[in-house]
C-alpha cells in the first residue's frame, strides 16, 4: 500500500481508511502540510544577528560598480536585504538543490544562525539522501523561508524563476502557489538542455529536460507594465546582397483557413498565377516595387513575401512552454564556455547556460537599471548573461549574486565519483590562482573572467571600427558601451559589528566578571571591525541599498563618512564635540550618526542633540 506511507514512515489513518474504518475529520479541506513547516515560517520571520562586511580587496571596481556578490548563507542575507531591497528586485533567478539525493540542502538552525553558518562554512553541508527520512520534508524546510522572504524584495511587476527537475517540481509548485499565489503563476518552462539522446538505465524514461518554474508578483501590474520578449529565431540570411540585411520569406499566397483577394501574377519568367493572395494587388505591386516580394525557384515559382530581422528583432517573440537548445543553450555548451573562460575542463558542475538566462533576463521585461537577484548563484552565469546583455543593447542591468562558501577540501572528503573528480578539478584551479578553497571563489572568478573578456571584445569591436568603418560606427561603439558595468562590490556575512551583552549567568562572587562585561561594552564596535565595517551596517539597518555611493570627508580632523547625497553622515571618531556636530550640521545630512562612546564628555552629548534638533537633522547612536 504505497499511499500509506510517506517518507519511510506508516501513516495510519490512511491505512485505516483503506480497511474501512474512515476517520471524520469536520476540517478536512485543501492544503499543503508537512512537518516542520511552522518552525520555517517562523525562522523566514526572526531576524538576523549578522551584517555584511565590505571586501574591497576581493571586489572589482568596488567604488564605482553597482553590482553586488554577497557570500554567506542565502537565508540570512536574504533577511538583510529586506529593509534596503524591500520591493525593488525586478527578477529573481534561482538554481537550488535538486534534492536528487546527492546535493546539498541547508540544515537551517533556529536557535542561532549565525552560529550555524559559522559551523557550516568550516565543513561540508549534508547531503539529503532519501534513506535518511524526511527526504521532501528537509528539502520544503530549507525553500520555504527563502521563497517568504524574496516574495517581499520583488517589485509589483517583478518575476520569479526556478530551475527544478523532477525530483521537487510537484512540490515547488505547490509552495509557490501559497507564497506567490495561483493566479500568479506564469508558466511552466520545458528547458531541453541535452542535445544528444540520453543513456539512462534507471527510468524507463530517459532525461533531457529541466523545468523552469515562472511567477509572478502580481500578474495584473506585470500585464500592465508589459511582458518582455525573446530574441527571434528562424533561418535569415541575405542571398541577394539586399542593403536592409538578412531576411527570411513567407508565401504571399494565403492558408486554406485564410481569406484573400483573387488577381493574376505573372512571375519574371512569364508563368502566370491566377490564386487567392494576400492583400489587394496594388498592395502587391507596391510591395513588389519596394523589392519585397520573391520568386524562388529561379523566378519559376509562387511569389512570397520578404521580412526583414531587423524588423522582427524590434518586434521580438513571445515566449513559449518548450524552450529548445539550439536557442536557449544546453548543458555542454554551459561546460564549453567555463572551460573558455577557465582554460580547465569542469571547474564548475552543470552550470546554465548564458542563453538560457538571458533568454529569461528578456522575457521578465529587465529594463534599464533594474536588479536580477540570484541566491543559489552557483558558477554566477547570471551575471555573465546580465552582463552580456548591457554590452549588446547599451542598458545598465543590475545584479546581486549570494553564494554560501562552502569548504570544497570538506566537499571533496565526502564526495564520491564524478563529484569527487570535479571538485578536485575547482581545487586545483583555486589552488594555481592563489586563492582560498571556497565554491564562492570559483563564482566571484568567474564574474572576473566574463567581465573581462567582454571588455576585450569590446575592444577589438572599436579597433576594427576605427580601421573598416566610418567614424560614426566608432562614435555609436563608445555610445554603447560608456555605462558598462563590469564589476561587483564584494560582501561577506559576518556577525554584527556592535557587541552585544553577555548575558550568561553569573555565579555568586564573581562580581568581577560582572565589571568585565561593563567595561567590555563601554566601546560598543568589535575591536577588529573598520569604519566601513559599521557604515554599510548602519546604511542596511537605515534601508540604504549597498550599491549607493558613500564618501569621505574631514571635519575639524574627524572623518566624516557621506552616504549618497547626504543621506547619511556618519562620525566614528573619538572625542567628539559640540563644535563638531555644529559644522556637520552646515552640510544639512538627513541623519547624523556617531558611536555613543565617541563623544568627548556627556555635555558634548547633550548638545549635540539640542543642535540638531533645532536645524531638524535627526541623530542616531550605535
Amino acid at each position: 500500500f504505497p499511499q500509506c506511507f510517506a517518507e519511510g514512515k506508516l501513516d495510519i489513518d490512511k491505512l485505516l481508511s483503506l480497511c474501512g474504518e474512515y476517520i471524520d475529520n469536520d476540517f478536512e479541506k485543501y492544503k499543503f502540510e508537512w512537518k516542520g513547516k511552522i518552525e520555517a515560517l517562523k525562522l523566514a520571520q526572526k531576524r538576523s544577528t549578522g551584517t555584511l562586511r565590505p571586501c574591497k580587496a576581493e571586489s572589482v571596481n568596488f567604488d564605482e560598480t553597482k553590482n553586488l556578490y554577497i557570500e554567506g548563507d542565502n537565508l540570512e542575507v536574504l533577511k538583510l536585504l529586506q529593509t534596503a531591497y524591500y520591493n525593488k528586485i525586478k527578477m529573481i533567478y534561482i538554481d537550488p538543490p535538486y534534492n536528487t539525493g546527492n546535493d546539498f540542502v541547508y540544515e537551517d538552525d533556529f536557535a542561532d544562525p549565525m552560529a550555524r553558518y559559522k559551523e557550516i562554512t568550516q565543513q561540508t553541508t549534508k547531503s539529503n539522501a532519501e534513506t535518511m527520512g524526511r527526504y521532501h520534508t528537509n528539502w520544503l524546510n530549507m525553500m520555504y523561508p527563502r521563497l517568504r522572504l524574496a516574495h517581499n524584495l520583488l517589485t509589483d511587476d517583478g518575476v520569479i524563476c526556478i530551475s527544478i527537475d523532477d525530483n521537487e517540481v510537484h512540490n515547488l509548485r505547490k509552495l509557490c502557489d501559497e507564497i506567490f499565489g495561483e493566479e500568479n503563476f506564469e508558466g511552466h518552462i520545458h528547458w531541453r538542455r541535452r542535445h544528444n539522446q540520453p543513456n539512462d538505465k534507471t527510468k524507463m524514461i530517459g532525461l533531457v529536460a529541466e523545468h523552469i518554474i515562472v511567477y509572478a508578483k502580481n500578474s495584473d501590474i506585470l500585464r500592465k507594465n508589459g511582458v518582455g520578449k525573446i530574441d527571434l529565431t528562424g533561418d535569415f540570411s541575405n542571398p541577394d546582397n539586399d542593403p536592409r540585411g538578412d531576411w527570411a520569406s513567407k508565401p504571399w499566397k494565403v492558408g486554406s483557413d485564410q481569406s484573400g483577394s483573387r488577381y493574376e501574377i505573372t512571375s519574371p519568367t512569364g508563368k502566370v498565377y491566377d490564386e487567392e493572395w494576400m492583400g489587394e494587388k496594388a498592395t502587391f505591386e507596391a510591395l513588389l516595387a519596394d523589392g519585397r516580394i520573391i520568386f524562388p525557384k529561379g523566378g519559376d515559382g509562387m511569389p512570397r513575401k520578404k521580412y526583414f530581422k531587423f524588423e522582427r528583432e524590434e518586434e521580438g517573440q513571445c515566449a513559449t512552454n518548450w524552450w529548445e537548445h539550439a536557442q536557449f543553450g544546453h548543458n555542454q555548451g554551459a561546460n564549453d564556455c567555463m572551460t573558455d573562460l577557465f582554460g580547465v575542463k569542469n571547474v564548475f558542475s552543470n552550470p546554465k547556460p548564458v542563453e538560457l538566462i538571458r533568454g529569461l533576463i528578456q522575457i521578465c521585461n529587465v529594463k534599464d537599471d533594474d536588479i536580477v537577484l540570484d541566491f543559489f548563484s552557483g558558477s554566477a552565469t547570471t551575471a555573465h548573461s546580465l552582463m552580456l546583455l548591457n554590452s549588446e543593447d547599451g542598458k545598465s542591468r543590475k545584479f546581486i549574486l549570494v553564494q554560501l562558501p562552502e569548504n570544497l577540501e570538506k566537499n571533496y572528503e565526502a564526495a564520491t565519483g564524478k563529484t569527487k573528480a570535479q571538485i578536485k578539478v575547482a581545487i586545483d584551479y583555486l589552488l594555481s590562482a592563489n586563492k582560498p578553497l571556497l565554491l564562492s571563489e570559483v563564482g566571484k572568478e568567474r564574474v572576473r573572467l566574463a567581465g573581462q573578456k567582454i571588455l576585450d571584445e569590446i575592444t577589438k569591436e572599436t579597433v576594427d571600427a576605427a580601421q573598416y568603418g566610418e567614424s560614426f560606427e566608432v562614435d555609436e561603439v563608445v555610445r554603447k558601451h560608456k555605462n558598462l558595468d563590469v564589476g561587483f562590490k564584494v560582501f561577506k556575512l559576518d556577525t554584527s559589528n556592535l557587541k552585544t551583552w553577555d548575558g550568561t549567568p553569573i555565579q555568586d562572587k564573581q562580581i568581577d566578571l560582572f565589571y568585565e562585561r561593563l567595561n567590555a561594552m563601554i566601546d560598543t564596535v568589535k575591536d577588529d571591525r573598520t569604519d566601513m565595517d559599521v557604515v554599510y551596517e548602519v546604511m542596511l539597518k537605515m534601508g540604504i541599498p549597498l550599491d549607493v555611493e558613500v564618501q569621505y570627508m574631514e571635519i575639524n580632523d574627524k572623518i566624516a563618512y557621506i552616504v549618497g547625497d547626504f543621506i547619511l553622515m556618519i562620525c566614528l571618531a573619538d572625542k567628539i564635540t559640540a563644535e563638531d556636530i555644529e559644522n556637520m550640521a552646515q552640510y544639512a545630512p538627513a541623519k547624523i550618526i556617531c558611536a555613543e562612546a565617541g563623544f568627548a564628555d556627556d555635555s558634548a552629548l547633550s548638545n549635540a542633540h539640542y543642535i540638531l534638533k533645532d536645524r531638524a537633522i535627526e541623530l542616531k547612536l550605535v
